[in-house]
């Protein structure tokens, strides 16, 4: 072992860099990039609020078919999608034997809602938003509106869906 590498530290053998060899960025440079990186966050947000402002999501039409009734036991819940639809959704059987499906989005920031058994609510984790597990209704937290809800039909052992106000369709 030479005398040099004895005497460097550490450091240095582990991040052998030169000073000549670092890049230095311009104030110029590095206003440039905030004002691109900004312009495309500002770009990026319009583009969500033109989206969910003046395209909105498609109407649940008809019935669809979730599961059968024993597959959800008391106090328990099953996430699904409708066919065609990327919207997920949350159906709950409470304890008191009502059944009951909401967007399993949250109105606030869109997190992921779950039912939290025994409570009657459905909690948003991410800011501590609380809804009614009957009506869907805002209870705590910072949502602004209800669970946007579907109409639970029980037929025999099967459990479908539909939006209220549909008549029965396919």
């Amino acid at each position: 072992m030479s005398d040099q590498t004895a005497k460097e530290p550490n450091w240095k053998q582990d991040f052998p860099v030169e000073r000549t060899e670092a890049t230095s960025v311009s104030r110029r440079d590095f206003a440039r990039f905030l004002c691109l990186v900004s312009g495309g966050l500002a770009v990026g947000s319009a583009y969500v609020a033109v989206k969910a402002n003046f395209f909105p999501p498609e109407e649940v039409k008809g019935e669809h078919f979730v599961c059968k009734a024993n597959s959800v036991p008391v106090g328990g819940t099953r996430s699904f999608v409708i066919a065609g639809s990327t919207i997920p959704y949350i159906l709950i059987r409470l304890e008191n034997g009502h059944w009951r499906a909401y967007e399993q989005k949250c109105t606030h920031l869109s997190c992921a809602v779950y039912y939290k058994p025994g409570s009657g609510q459905v909690v948003c984790p991410c800011h501590e938003g609380f809804f009614d597990a009957m009506t869907g209704e805002v209870t705590a937290g910072p949502p602004p509106r209800p669970l946007p809800a579907l109409e639970v039909l029980l037929k025999g052992d099967d459990v479908y869906v539909r939006a209220h106000g549909n008549e029965t369709g396919s």
